[in-house]
């Protein structure tokens, strides 16, 4: 017998079909000069634009994964096998464009640090123009994703506008570096740039790391919200919070499945009245426990 599941719909993630279609553009954007960079870094000899174009790939690749997880996230919103929307597909694809800038960050410092100890003759005059070009790419792309309020609420166009900037920082410490190697014979800065990127690269790949990995692993019990559920319920005196699980659905909605102790013969619909007031709580499942007697009864 095929199960019948329950027409409530579970649609808290609005599709975002204006941001998926700015990273489909940068995505574009990016694979193009991806090529360039990267050829152009192997002709001329220098590591500080082959690494540039290496961010590009994989950047390229990030985009990639950002823009399919909003399609996918937007595709699957009403399909019911999904318990609570399609909100993590998004945060998911977040992630793993963090894991992809921290394998990029290593990337370069393995070819800084090879470049540092093995001297590579390197054509200045060509690595720069294709580096201020890479520059003009970057600095493109981060007009089309910089809404700053959307970065608050959007962790999958946060991912991709830190690629951006990371982009950027390699392309402005790839032409430093350039310009100190032609003009002062500073040789050494071409690779020393790849290591500063690096460890700027690291951080900001870590801090998008940690954010998305404790909403995909449901790491909500500190939220304050989880105080304010409890005073809601328990605020009549006689009923009292047994076990509570907070779930985020999406940036600034939660879900919460609740047990709840009482002396009083009171619905559940009391208790979720109550939690009503409770903006960010958007969907709530309610066991009530009613003691009287030493025996108890749930209802």
């Amino acid at each position: 017998m095929e199960r019948a599941y329950c027409k409530h719909q579970h649609v808290f993630n609005v599709p975002k079909k204006e941001a998926e279609g700015r990273v489909l553009l940068v995505f574009l954007l990016t694979l193009a000069f991806m090529f360039v960079e990267i050829a152009s870094g192997y002709i001329f000899g220098s590591v500080a634009l082959l690494a540039d174009g290496i961010h590009m790939g994989t950047h390229a690749l990030a985009f990639g994964i950002s823009f399919t997880a909003y399609m996918l996230a937007r595709r699957w919103s009403r399909d019911v096998s999904f318990s609570f929307g399609t909100w993590k597909v998004e945060v998911l694809g977040a992630y793993t464009s963090a894991v992809l800038l921290s394998m990029m960050a290593f990337l370069v410092l393995i070819e800084a640090l090879s470049k540092l100890i093995n001297r590579v003759a390197v054509k200045y005059e060509e690595a720069l123009l294709v580096a201020f070009g890479g520059l003009l790419i970057n600095l493109i792309s981060a007009f089309v994703l910089s809404h700053e309020e959307d970065h608050k609420h959007d962790f999958n166009l946060k991912s991709a506008y830190l690629h951006v900037l990371t982009d950027a920082l390699t392309s402005i410490l790839a032409i430093g570096a350039l310009l100190g190697g032609k003009y002062f014979g500073m040789w050494y800065l071409d690779p020393l740039s790849g290591i500063v990127g690096f460890f700027v690269i690291i951080n900001w790949a870590y801090g998008l790391l940690k954010e998305t990995a404790w909403i995909l692993l449901d790491r909500e019990m500190r939220s304050p919200i989880v105080q304010r559920i409890i005073n809601s319920i328990e605020r009549d005196g006689t009923s009292k919070v047994q076990d509570i699980h907070l779930l985020r659905i999406h940036h600034d909605k939660y879900a919460c499945i609740l047990t709840i102790t009482t002396t009083q013969d009171l619905p559940a619909d009391n208790y979720i009245k109550r939690l009503e007031e409770i903006e960010n709580l958007v969907h709530t499942t309610v066991e009530v426990v009613y003691c009287v007697d030493s025996v108890d009864k749930k209802i």
